[in-house]
């Protein structure tokens, strides 16, 4: 299939790709824009997730690029990073769900599994056969889940006993396993745990009433006296600084998300400037309407450069917490702006799902917030700038 840069990508940085990766991101775009796009704004106004491009995203390879055990081919971080940003350019929601299957169950499973346990799960996480939850967030703990976690577990022989709760789980009312983060009350440090769904115990609520990502399906969690044996322990979380290295690795990958966001708005912007008419001519030959399309392009550009080069650090290995909390905080601003102003273009049609542009303007909240918020990443920034840690 022929690649094409996408005409918000203004310097091209595409062409960093190597041809074997610009293939497979064409089939990835030719997938979303035929199967995906047409069926996202009725799920969004349902609240409903489309269970049906689960399988076809592991076949593109959406969730198995990023891991030794079942990537298809080697591949870049910049190239993965597009793989979120095609994917958030058409649904913001099918985005999370990848970020979530891929980053944070696949991702954790990745860093802090044993060699069994990655052979274990990964290969069915990647294909889709599982779908997996992140559990870190609870009602009562989110920007301080390293101090304030409250879930616990205690071992007995060869088993773990969790006890606690969890909130705004992604993906949990249909998840098949879920990671648990919760504090040993033998030691009081934070531990990662493969829970199986089914497990009795285990329960997930649906949380109803949501203005944005209505298409995932995030849950509260309650966990009580779930049992869980010692081989399902991650081996290699054992304490939140673990937990804190699959965030890392998340968080630049929300930052191209964010970058996608924007640019599925602005798509819908130029576009709707190129077809409506006022004043006899295409509103897209007034200046204050190209001063929107401009302003726009610029944040997507100025993103774009960041989140290609904090990419370029993880391969290089030299990227560290600060780098990704700049990118996400930068580029979730910046999507902000950008999805307010697209919106502002279309007047009143921009309230109007049929139009898209309202779906990214409410989606693009849920993504300023989750995976650390502006104000945690600024802190992080901040105590690299300063030495000085000003979190309390």
């Amino acid at each position: 299939m022929t690649f094409e840069l996408l005409p918000s990508d203004f310097y091209g940085y595409e062409n960093l790709l190597t041809d074997q990766e610009k293939t497979a991101l064409a089939n990835l775009r030719a997938y979303l824009e035929s199967d995906v796009r047409p069926i996202v704004n009725g799920c969004w106004e349902r609240a409903e997730f489309p269970a049906e491009v689960i399988r076809p995203l592991a076949a593109l390879g959406a969730y198995s690029f990023g891991w030794p055990e079942t990537r298809p081919f080697q591949n870049s971080a910049v190239f993965r990073g597009f793989v979120a940003l095609e994917t958030a350019r058409v649904d913001a929601s099918v985005a999370t769900f990848v970020g979530v299957q891929n980053g944070l169950a696949c991702g954790t499973v990745s860093a802090t599994g044993s060699p069994e346990q990655r052979d274990e799960w990964l290969p069915r996480l990647a294909s889709g056969e599982l779908v997996g939850a992140f559990g870190l967030t609870e009602p009562l703990s989110g920007s301080d889940a390293a101090q304030g976690l409250r879930t616990t577990a205690t071992r007995t022989g060869d088993t773990w006993l969790l006890n606690g709760a969890k909130r705004w789980i992604g993906n949990a009312t249909f998840s098949d396993i879920t990671i648990i983060w919760a504090k040993d009350t033998a030691d009081g440090m934070v531990k990662g745990f493969i829970v199986t769904t089914d497990t009795p115990g285990y329960s997930a609520t649906r949380i109803e009433g949501k203005i944005s990502l209505r298409s995932v399906q995030n849950a509260d969690i309650v966990l009580e006296n779930v049992v869980v044996p010692e081989k399902n322990r991650l081996q290699n979380a054992n304490s939140f600084k673990d937990t804190a290295k699959v965030l890392r690795l998340t968080r630049a990958e929300v930052a191209w998300a964010a970058v996608g966001t924007s640019i599925g708005a602005y798509e819908a912007a130029v576009a709707y400037a190129k077809e409506r008419t006022q004043f006899g001519k295409e509103i897209g030959g007034h200046q204050l309407v190209q001063d929107l399309l401009v302003k726009s392009l610029g944040n997507i550009t100025a993103s774009l450069g960041m989140v290609v080069r904090v990419s370029q650090m993880l391969d290089e290995g030299s990227q560290r917490d600060e780098h990704a909390a700049l990118a996400k905080l930068f580029t979730t601003a910046r999507m902000r702006e950008t999805v307010a102003w697209c919106r502002e273009l279309f007047g009143g049609n921009g309230i109007v799902l049929s139009y898209d542009v309202a779906r990214f303007f409410s989606d693009a909240e849920a993504v300023y917030s989750y995976e650390g918020t502006r104000e945690m990443n600024t802190l992080i920034v901040g105590r690299s700038i300063t030495g000085q840690a000003a979190f309390v």
